[in-house]
């Protein structure tokens, strides 16, 4: 169960053929010229625009535990390119050829000024607000892109951010759960990071200039498991919302005269599956 809190939220939404930058009142958005439309028939965007999305590999306690590994003394990171944005509601694609799409419901840090080389303490002053994620992955693409998790992590549309981007939200002791059709695929808390938002802020900006509208996904819990084309995906996070995605499969296969071609490895198969699968007695995923 979420408290029912009172947040400050602004989403930018399509209205009437421009982007509007909107200002939640209840079940309304309400634009600074007074115009207002429904939440539930707004044509959302991403609440921010980036030059660049950031993404922390293991931060929550729950996943590095399924995965059963140890983690090094610091972060380790990895990019998504600003093309992969998507936005609440949106379409969430599964190219034809590959079974193996991951949700995995995160924290978007969201820049609001420019940042280089500052400390954890000072971080916050630079923070816009905060904002839910679905850091989706292709785990079909693994096999040859693990190094960089280009394909894996930056295919089109499996960056969703949204609904909203929230100012001043105190990110301790928060609930975060992703559900799949209406039912709990990860359940935590923001207690459960190794490493907190402003130290993440403060690494990354250590050698890498954060610009105004830059995004920094901050990890995942544990429970992270493909999806197929249908599936509802909502990561909800308390004081922040929530954001809906549906997956749906690719309009053509891709091309096989380019390239390494989707695998299903074992590799593949226990990454997806969330670690050692065959050993826990866990069942693979339908498939279509």
């Amino acid at each position: 169960m979420y408290r029912i809190v009172r947040f400050v939220q602004t989403r930018r939404i399509l209205l009437d053929g421009a982007v509007v930058e909107m200002r939640c009142k209840g079940d309304l958005l309400v634009a600074a010229d007074g115009r207002e439309v429904a939440t539930d028939a707004a044509t959302h965007l991403p609440p921010c625009l980036p030059t660049k999305v950031l993404c922390v590999h293991l931060n929550y306690r729950s996943r590095v535990e399924e995965f059963m590994v140890t983690l090094g003394s610091a972060p380790t990171y990895f990019h998504k390119p600003i093309s992969a944005l998507n936005s609440h509601r949106g379409h969430v694609v599964r190219p034809e050829g590959c079974q193996w799409l991951n949700y995995e419901g995160e924290i978007g840090i969201v820049i609001g000024t420019t940042c280089r080389n500052i400390s954890p303490a000072q971080a916050g002053g630079y923070i816009a607000g905060y904002t839910v994620a679905n850091d989706f992955g292709l785990h079909d693409f693994r096999d040859t892109d693990a190094g960089s998790m280009l394909r894996v992590k930056g295919s089109d549309t499996l960056c969703p951010l949204g609904p909203g981007l929230v100012r001043d939200w105190d990110f301790h002791h928060k609930a975060i759960e992703t559900t799949v059709n209406g039912v709990t695929a990860q359940s935590a808390s923001t207690d459960e990071m190794v490493w907190d938002m402003h130290y993440l802020v403060a690494d990354l900006a250590r050698t890498i200039t954060l610009e105004p509208g830059d995004v920094i996904l901050s990890g995942t819990p544990a429970g992270s498991r493909p999806v197929v084309p249908g599936d509802e995906v909502s990561v909800t996070v308390e004081g922040l919302g929530t954001l809906t995605n549906t997956v749906v499969s690719g309009p053509a296969p891709l091309r096989s005269d380019v390239g390494a071609q989707p695998s299903s490895s074992e590799e593949v198969r226990s990454t997806a599956l969330g670690g050692d699968w065959e050993f826990r007695g866990i069942r693979p995923p339908r498939r279509e």
